[in-house]
């Protein structure tokens, strides 16, 4: 058995066929352990850590940074044995030549896209892929030369028809590290380099790339040159004292004044989702307004308990509340079109749509119908939280059963939802306006919201869809005595 063994792209979930390799957490000579993370991957869905699935030496990095890769392509190599002695010069195994064809360069010259990295750093958990365990050790260095001279960057002439990968820069050279042999077709890849003199412990390193602080840049005031953490927040502060840049990079326009976006990753399957669920499923779409005054003030009381200071309560919650008691009341509304038969479940996994800066996702609570108020609140703002911060991991975007879209965070009155595949109904919850209401015979200022349901005509029929929107609506309005009448 060979001591040295390929690490293909997994399948990161629900049939995914490719990923784009954000950023290498290791490097050409490293010692790594059993499910530490190696590499982060981008799919569809989200951005993803990769655990090693076995301890080694990294002997040789496939593909780099910026590239999509399918899955199942050989991606890392790793010598499972490096205390066995030196490899012989066949030792090292090259990517096959089916594996680099299946490789395309990312678009804009490999580069990755504002916001959409939200990897984690060693030393702090994370979720990882499905199978393996989850890891926080950080990557061991060979010691160094006093002295490294930079590894020679050889790449052979490849033939005309066959597609050759770009050159990463080179890694400096190691103590009696074998070269790895070229890769088929002439390409040549090698591990893109950390800067030689950012020497850095891995916390320090993890608090850089949270603060967008770049090592190469700095000169340390540690033993031995080292950069410190003071030398992190000094840069960061220096950074933050510049004059502030424009949110969103500025549109990059041609001599034709157009710019063309390459459409990959979360906006790609958001496209392909709306476009599958519009001309396969029926959509209706009722709309119902509702005073929420009542509401409004219970939340004003619920916030100034003890147990609820440090929670963030918003209208959303009563929603969220709403739609799990009216599923309860009417269990078709949460149900999915199989084709010959209507899957209707008894579990609701409550799907929130969030705007990130890697496009709209849509995260949810599993089992949200058995949380109290209080652990609901906690679970939606963490699913928030870790949304925008780009670290959802792919079971958290898989197999939800209703979704809320708020648009009244943008001041939309309502909408029209699509529905996300496999969903019978998608509530859409609208600002909430002061508004002259006819109250108790008078007309008063009070707070008004309009609800949105979209659902799939084929499972749910008009009647049914008005029972449930006219529900929620209820709750809204009143929650206490609804809750005291339902419960």
């Amino acid at each position: 058995m060979t001591r040295v063994k390929e690490f293909n792209l997994p399948d990161l979930g629900e049939g995914l066929t490719e990923g784009e390799i954000l950023k290498w957490l290791v490097a050409v000579g490293d010692t790594i352990e059993l499910n530490q993370p190696i590499v982060e991957v981008e799919t569809a869905k989200a951005a993803v850590e990769i655990p090693a699935k076995w301890a080694g030496q990294v002997r040789a990095i496939f593909h780099g940074e910026g590239t999509v890769v399918e899955v199942g392509t050989p991606i890392i190599s790793i010598d499972t044995d490096p205390g066995a002695g030196e490899l012989p010069p066949d030792g090292l195994p090259a990517p096959s030549a089916a594996s680099l064809a299946a490789v395309q360069v990312a678009p804009a010259e490999g580069m990755v896209e504002p916001g959409m990295t939200g990897g984690h750093g060693p030393g702090e958990r994370t979720a990882v892929l499905v199978g393996y365990g989850p890891r926080t050790s950080a990557a061991k260095r060979r010691p160094r030369k006093a002295t490294e001279a930079p590894a020679a960057a050889a790449a052979k002439a490849a033939p005309a028809a066959a597609p050759t990968m770009p050159t990463m820069p080179a890694m400096p050279a190691m103590p009696a590290m074998p070269t790895a042999p070229p890769a088929p077709n002439g390409a040549s890849v090698t591990a893109p380099a950390r800067a030689p003199g950012a020497l850095a412990k891995p916390p320090v390193r993890k608090l850089a790339r949270d603060l967008g602080v770049d090592l190469a840049t700095l000169t340390g005031t540690g033993p031995q040159g080292s950069i410190t953490r003071d030398d992190v927040h000094l840069a960061a502060a220096g950074a933050a004292e510049a004059p502030a840049a424009a949110v969103g990079a500025a549109p990059s326009f041609g001599p034709d004044r157009e710019q063309r976006i390459p459409v990959k990753g979360v906006r790609k399957i958001t496209a392909a989702n709306m476009v599958a669920s519009a001309f396969t499923a029926p959509h209706v779409t009722l709309f119902h307004t509702v005073d929420m005054t009542r509401s409004i003030k219970a939340l004003d009381r619920l916030r100034a308990l003890p147990q609820w200071r440090d929670t963030r309560v918003s209208p959303l919650l009563l929603v969220a509340k709403a739609v799990l008691l009216a599923t309860a009341r009417h269990p078709m509304v949460n149900s999915t079109w199989a084709g010959d038969e209507i899957v209707v479940k008894e579990y609701v996994n409550l799907g929130i749509a969030a705007a990130t800066d890697r496009g709209l996702i849509v995260p949810n609570i599993k089992d949200a119908g058995r949380l109290t108020l209080h652990e609901l609140a906690e679970a939606m703002a963490g699913l928030v939280r870790t949304a925008k911060a780009g670290k959802t991991s792919p079971a958290d975007m898989t197999g939800g059963t209703f979704t809320i879209t708020n648009v009244g965070v943008f001041g939309v009155d309502t909408g029209t939802p699509i529905l996300p595949p496999g969903e019978s109904a998608i509530l859409a919850f609208g600002a909430v306006r002061e508004t002259p209401w006819m109250h108790k015979g008078k007309i008063r200022p009070r707070q008004v919201t309009t609800l949105g349901l979209s659902f799939d005509h084929r499972i749910i029929d008009g009647e049914l869809g008005a029972l449930f929107i006219r529900d929620v609506g209820a709750f809204l309005a009143d929650p206490e005595a609804t809750l005291l009448a339902w419960t």
